[in-house]
């Protein structure tokens, strides 16, 4: 369904694969991916997306490099070498392709990312409010240093997150979600009762929990369209 792009990226060149829906045009969404690479299961969300009614796109973070589901240590590399200004830039540089994009409607797009990139896409709402007008993370999110002014996020936030999770704490999400709602936001983060990574179905954590999966994935596509159209 999808195909490759390029799109500017602050003085350089990005690329990802973009997925249009069927009726050929639709609100646009930007979808980041986990820590392994944009892989075949983030180009057949990207793809499922697109099957919803969105314009989906997914910025190839690591320019290329890939990490299988054996290679823990690979992903955590790949990962902890991303190079944080670059992320932004290719993030920022996605944004502005999909609303140019002739296949988008409406000034406004969505986020949805998951492990690291559920992390990202509460900074990209952070970064390009101007845009971002809903945002559903999963299962990842900034800690410590890496957290944004979270007044800064205007986007409505739909988040899922995991319980038990070692690397993102559920009680952690939920002084996020507070700090939104203090902000003045529209905000609600689930703690799920699953392992980090429920919604992957190709299960690399061993986490996968299709009843839960079945269950978001119709919530996540009507907030999209209620927030974007």
């Amino acid at each position: 369904m999808g195909e490759t792009v390029e799109f500017a990226s602050n003085g350089s060149t990005a690329g990802g694969y973009l997925a249009l829906p069927p009726g050929g045009s639709g609100p646009g969404v930007i979808v980041i991916q986990e820590w392994w690479g944009l892989n075949p299961q983030i180009k057949a969300t990207a793809d499922r997306l697109a099957g919803a009614g969105f314009v989906a796109l997914a910025p190839d973070l690591y320019h290329g490099e890939l990490a299988g589901h054996d290679e823990m240590d690979k992903a955590g590399h790949l990962m902890s070498s991303l190079p944080a200004d670059r992320a932004a830039r290719d993030m920022s540089g996605a944004v502005d392709y999909l609303v140019g994009h002739a296949a988008s409607t409406g000034e406004g797009i969505g986020v949805v990312g998951f492990c690291m990139g559920g992390m990202l896409s509460f900074l990209l709402a952070a970064n390009r409010p101007d845009r971002i007008r809903a945002a559903a993370p999963f299962y990842g999110f900034p800690q410590g240093d890496t957290a944004p002014d979270w007044s800064q996020i205007t986007a409505a936030v739909r988040g899922y997150m995991a319980d038990p999770d070692d690397y993102f704490p559920p009680a952690a999400a939920r002084e996020i979600e507070a700090a939104l709602k203090a902000a003045g936001r529209d905000a609600t983060i689930e703690i799920c009762a699953a392992g980090h990574g429920f919604m992957n179905e190709e299960n690399p954590m061993g986490a996968y929990d299709r009843a839960l999966a079945e269950r978001i994935w119709p919530e996540l596509v009507a907030f999209f369209h209620a927030e974007l159209g």
